[in-house]
């Protein structure tokens, strides 16, 4: 009798074996709408939330009343040496997401002082960006908002790399960084293995997010060959998640969805299907 009732939890349920492993959220890139829209439909298709807008109380509340999570709110931010990186805006987006759990998706699009605009990625930068961060830090932290760094392409934080320099230079534990797996294939390349950087951004690692992509010179491709459902696509995706588990990493990762023109019940339907595959796969020798 135990082993069909398993059965059937499993034929109905998903597969038993690490779904939740990690809790799986959808962005909403492609989770699009208010919480009417957004909210019944994560619920019913079994994700574990929303990473969403910054400041977003009500999406918050509306997804804690049917036991998910807003995860984090992205935003993008760039600095300045001589003008303050905290204003009244920003402070009212920390004190929306106060007491829900919810991390600041922090995205650095450009840094400069009085003389020039600092490349992409350089050290250069660093004691200006971590200026700013500790004074957004020291609003954020008594309020129990963690600050995680989001490598975007083009950007000047646009790689892992920077995210984990700039964390442990800044040695806070409320401030860490994230992996974004399509953000890596077009800055790195395909041929760069994740494994040792996923390693050394652990300590520091708040989130990881995937999606379906394409193999081959992704730093040449565009968008829409590098974000995918999830099980489309020619890259390793469930490789790739087993390098992020044997990393020992055990924390959110999120669906990215921006630019796929498929219905997002359609889209966010194929991509739990796939992540429960992928899950529930054996670990690769």
């Amino acid at each position: 009798m135990k082993i069909l009732f398993a059965l059937l939890f499993t034929l109905v349920c998903g597969p038993l074996r690490a779904v939740d492993a990690n809790p799986f959220f959808a962005m909403n890139t492609i989770a699009r709408g208010g919480p009417a829209e957004v909210v019944p439909l994560l619920k019913e298709l079994g994700y574990a939330g929303l990473g969403g807008a910054v400041g977003d109380g009500a999406m918050a509340t509306a997804l804690e009343r049917e036991g998910l999570k807003f995860f984090n709110g992205y935003l993008t931010l760039s600095f300045h040496a001589d003008r303050p990186a905290l204003d009244d805006r920003l402070r009212g987006q920390i004190d929306a997401m106060k007491d829900h759990g919810t991390a600041l998706w922090l995205a650095v699009a450009r840094v400069q002082n009085a003389e020039r605009t600092f490349a992409k990625s350089s050290p250069d930068a660093d004691d200006i960006v971590l200026a700013k961060l500790r004074e957004i830090a020291d609003y954020a932290e008594p309020r129990g908002v963690k600050i995680a760094l989001y490598p975007h392409a083009t950007l000047w934080l646009e790689r892992v790399d920077d995210g984990i320099r700039v964390a442990d230079k800044l040695n806070r534990p409320s401030v860490g960084t994230t992996f974004n797996l399509c953000h890596w294939l077009k800055v790195e390349g395909s041929e760069r293995d994740p494994a040792t950087v996923l390693k050394a951004a652990l300590p520091r690692l708040l989130f990881v997010t995937i999606n379906g992509a394409d193999t081959g010179d992704t730093k040449a491709m565009s968008w829409d060959r590098l974000i995918q459902p999830l099980g489309a696509g020619t890259y390793d995706v469930a490789a790739f998640l087993h390098a992020v588990r044997a990393a020992g990493y055990s924390g959110p990762i999120g669906f990215q969805g921006y630019g796929i023109k498929a219905p997002p019940r359609e889209v966010l339907t194929r991509t739990m299907a796939a992540w429960r595959e992928m899950s529930a796969a054996p670990a690769r020798k």
